[in-house]
C-alpha cells in the first residue's frame, strides 16, 4: 500500500533575524485538499511562516518540506500559487495585462490563458474592470485580483496570506465557495487569517503568538480542548489570555 505523505511538513523551524527570533521550534503538517488556516495576531509571525513554505525565505533552523521537496526549491514555485499580504501587481498595467504576464510565467498558453483569465476573474467579481489600469484599481480590488493570479495556473497548493482583507462579505462568501471547491478537486490550500470567523471555516487551525505555535487542531477539537464557546475564546485559552 502507498504511504500517503502530507503536502507540507515542517520540522522544528525557526527564523531569526539578527538578534530578533520570529519562529521558534516550529512543527506542523498540512494534509492533502485540506484548508490549513494559521491563525494570529498582528506580528505573530504567520507571514514568516507563510514564505517559508513559498521559499521566498529560508528557515534559520529545522527543515521545511512542500510537495515532497526540501524547500527553498526553485523548481517547486510552479506548483505554488502564492499571494502576498501587499499586492505585487504592475500597477501602470492593466489587470489583463498582468494576468498574461503571470500566465506566462507559468506557462499557459493561448487558448487556455483566455479561459482561465476568464474564469479567476468572474470569481473576483472583476470582469468589467479587466482593461482598467491597476492604478485606476481600489485597496479591495486589488486584494481580488492578487486572489486572481494565485488561482491562475490552478496549483496544486494555495498559499493565501490574509486573502479577504478589504474584501465585502458577499464577495468573501463567494471566494469562500470557491475555496472549498477547489479542496473537493484535490486542492491544498494554507491561509492566514486574524479573523475568527473565518478561522471556523477551516478543517484544521494553527494557532501562532509571539513565533510559537500554540496549537494545532480542528475547529471544533479547539473549542473542545480549551472548553471554550468560540474560537476567539478558544484563542485567547491558548494564549494565557482571558475571555
Amino acid at each position: 500500500m502507498n504511504e500517503i505523505h502530507p503536502v507540507i511538513s515542517v520540522r522544528h523551524a525557526g527564523r531569526s533575524f539578527g538578534q530578533k527570533e520570529v519562529l521558534r521550534d516550529i512543527s506542523l503538517e498540512v494534509d492533502k485538499a485540506e484548508t490549513f488556516g494559521i491563525l494570529g495576531p498582528s506580528g505573530s509571525g504567520k507571514t514568516t511562516l507563510v514564505k517559508l513554505l513559498a521559499g521566498i525565505d529560508e528557515a534559520t533552523s529545522g527543515e521545511v518540506q512542500v510537495l515532497g521537496t526540501v524547500m527553498p526549491k526553485l523548481s517547486v514555485l510552479q506548483k505554488i500559487g502564492y499571494m502576498a499580504q501587499s499586492d505585487a501587481l504592475y500597477s501602470e498595467l492593466t489587470a489583463k495585462e498582468n494576468l498574461e504576464f503571470f500566465a506566462s510565467l507559468y506557462g499557459l498558453k493561448n487558448g487556455n490563458r483566455n479561459r482561465r483569465i476568464g474564469d479567476v476573474m468572474e470569481l473576483v467579481n472583476l470582469q468589467e474592470h479587466l482593461r482598467k489600469r491597476v492604478d485606476q484599481y481600489s485597496g479591495g480590488m486589488k486584494r481580488r485580483l492578487s486572489l486572481a493570479i494565485a488561482l491562475l495556473h490552478e496549483p496544486p497548493l494555495l498559499l493565501l496570506d490574509e486573502p479577504t482583507v478589504g474584501i465585502d462579505p458577499l464577495l468573501r462568501q463567494a471566494i469562500w465557495k470557491e475555496l472549498k471547491a477547489l479542496n473537493r478537486k484535490g486542492t491544498t490550500i494554507v491561509l492566514t487569517t486574524h479573523v475568527m470567523d473565518e478561522a471556523g471555516k477551516c478543517d484544521r487551525l494553527a494557532m501562532i503568538r509571539e513565533g510559537r505555535l500554540l496549537a494545532a487542531d480542528t475547529p471544533a477539537g479547539m473549542l473542545k480542548a480549551a472548553g471554550a464557546a468560540s474560537i476567539e475564546e478558544a484563542f485567547l485559552y491558548y494564549g494565557g489570555g482571558r475571555p
